[in-house]
């Protein structure tokens, strides 16, 4: 059995959770280059975690922002939400949200594909 076959799950193999790796992100060093633009995580818990956010597109970077402590359907999200379009507009970015859990935000130049990859 060859490796696309493991990967595509060809052969009647099946996966196992021993056979993926936990990447620990704080096990890595930053690397000492500067980058254009970075990916940054963040959590929305309350309405004050949004200038943050806000800050770092407008500074360039993306941001990838957990919203599990808000239902979609919650006031307080769709104002986050509003708030969040409205800098993704002004800066010329774009903005997204996956699933449940998260929203993408982009800064200028940086587009978001509406379409996943593999299907």
């Amino acid at each position: 059995m060859g490796l696309m076959s493991k990967i595509l799950g060809e052969g009647g193999s099946t996966r196992r959770t021993e056979d993926y790796v936990e990447l620990n992100a704080d096990a890595h060093e930053a690397t000492a280059t500067e980058a254009d633009v970075q990916v940054r995580i963040a959590r929305i818990g309350e309405k004050q975690d949004v200038i943050e956010i806000k800050d770092a597109v407008y500074d360039g970077d993306v941001v990838v922002a957990d919203i599990t402590r808000h239902s979609t359907q919650d006031r307080t999200m769709e104002h986050i939400s509003d708030e969040l379009k409205q800098v993704a507009n002004e800066v010329g970015g774009d903005i997204v949200q996956k699933d449940d859990d998260q929203l993408i935000i982009t800064p200028a130049g940086v587009a978001i594909s509406r379409e996943r990859l593999g299907q």
